[in-house]
């Protein structure tokens, strides 16, 4: 199993993004930049009432997270290999980054200015984040990772399935992470404002540097390229 697609890997940007989700729902506009289903919810209601202006700060973050998904795509087919050799560490990188400066960006500015940018790197970020072994998840959301839990809990009560029993504690950690992700991005924000963004942007670039250490100690061949 490679870095990325270890239960400790997902369990860190799960909870960033759970967090992540609360702080921009609380403080940039009641707008959800890494899960869109409540973005296209709110955009239609927006519509029926002819609320032109709020449903536009909806449809700006589907936007941004259709074109994040384009160039995810794009990158693991390889296509910008030369110039993006480690696409993993640029993404978490960029968005501790991203995350950094909008701790400092005042919330009576158009929250577009935050959501837009969160919503592309959460869609790269589910791109390129899909699966922990050989279970399939989702970073930014939580009804398929809830929906794998009830699956797996069932198989390993009713079926006797070991392979069950296993799912079920990785998709009980994801799903528990996600949540309290959220609860602590909701205390945050409460407390801190817009500046609680720095909180998300710490624990992406401390996650970063374990991804690092990570793939250099166990792939040295690591170095010459891509990651894993």
């Amino acid at each position: 199993m490679t870095t990325s697609t270890s239960l400790r890997f997902a369990l860190l940007i799960t909870g960033a993004s759970g967090f992540l989700d609360s702080y921009t729902f609380l403080s940039r506009g009641g707008v959800f930049a890494n899960a869109q289903t409540g973005n296209v919810i709110f955009l239609a209601l927006n519509l029926a009432e002819r609320h032109w202006h709020q449903a536009i700060g909806h449809l700006w973050p589907i936007l941004a997270f259709v074109v994040g998904v384009i160039l995810a795509v794009h990158i693991k087919a390889g296509r910008l290999d030369r110039l993006l050799p480690y696409p993993i560490r640029v993404t978490m990188g960029l968005q501790a980054l991203i995350l950094l400066v909008i701790g400092f960006v005042p919330t009576s500015v158009p929250h577009s200015f935050v959501t837009i940018p969160i919503a592309f790197l959460a869609a790269m970020q589910i791109e390129l984040f899909r699966s922990i072994g050989d279970l399939n998840y989702v970073a930014v959301a939580t009804t398929g990772n809830l929906m794998r839990l009830v699956e797996a809990g069932y198989g390993a009560t009713i079926d006797r399935a070991p392979e069950s029993r296993r799912a079920f504690s990785v998709y009980t950690r994801v799903v528990g992470v996600f949540a309290g992700g959220a609860l602590v991005g909701a205390i945050c924000t409460q407390l801190m404002g817009g500046s609680a963004a720095w909180v998300p942007a710490g624990f992406l670039a401390v996650t970063l540097v374990l991804f690092i250490i990570d793939e250099h100690r166990d792939d040295p061949a690591d170095r010459t390229g891509s990651d894993a």
